[in-house]
């Protein structure tokens, strides 16, 4: 198979098919959309990571390592727990719709290919000086 040039295509379902060039522009719009989406979550998602590495404790000390008395669970381990469940949330999205990224470009219809690359290069150039804010 090779990339082609058309203003036709079935993109992911039976219900995304393209036949004219204005439901292509609008398929190539929602391409670029869902990917500056898949690059503002994985940004999320390694801000997120910060923030738990930050929650963890300075130290290794003996106190620590010991488990928590029954009932009772360390401010921190809480704090952290709720940072592993929201990074878990967000590598869902973030598997989920670079799979759909994937398969919308393996219609090999190259307006929906160049969509996906210029939707992920304008998602990395907006989001990525957010990481430094985070």
């Amino acid at each position: 198979m090779s990339f082609y040039f058309s203003d036709t295509a079935v993109l992911l379902f039976d219900f995304w098919s393209v036949h004219t060039p204005t439901g292509m522009v609008l398929s190539v719009l929602v391409i670029v959309l869902l990917s500056m989406l898949y690059e503002a979550v994985k940004m999320g998602k390694a801000m997120l990571l910060r923030r738990a590495l930050l929650a963890l404790p300075r130290s290794l000390s003996r106190e620590s390592l010991v488990e928590p008395e029954e009932g009772g669970t360390g401010p921190g381990q809480g704090r952290w727990f709720r940072y592993h469940v929201g990074q878990t949330l967000f590598h869902v999205v973030q598997v989920v719709l670079g799979y759909m990224v994937m398969l919308a470009v393996m219609s090999y219809n190259a307006w929906i290919f160049l969509g996906a690359i210029v939707g992920s290069t304008l998602g990395y150039f907006v989001v990525y000086p957010l990481l430094g804010r985070g």
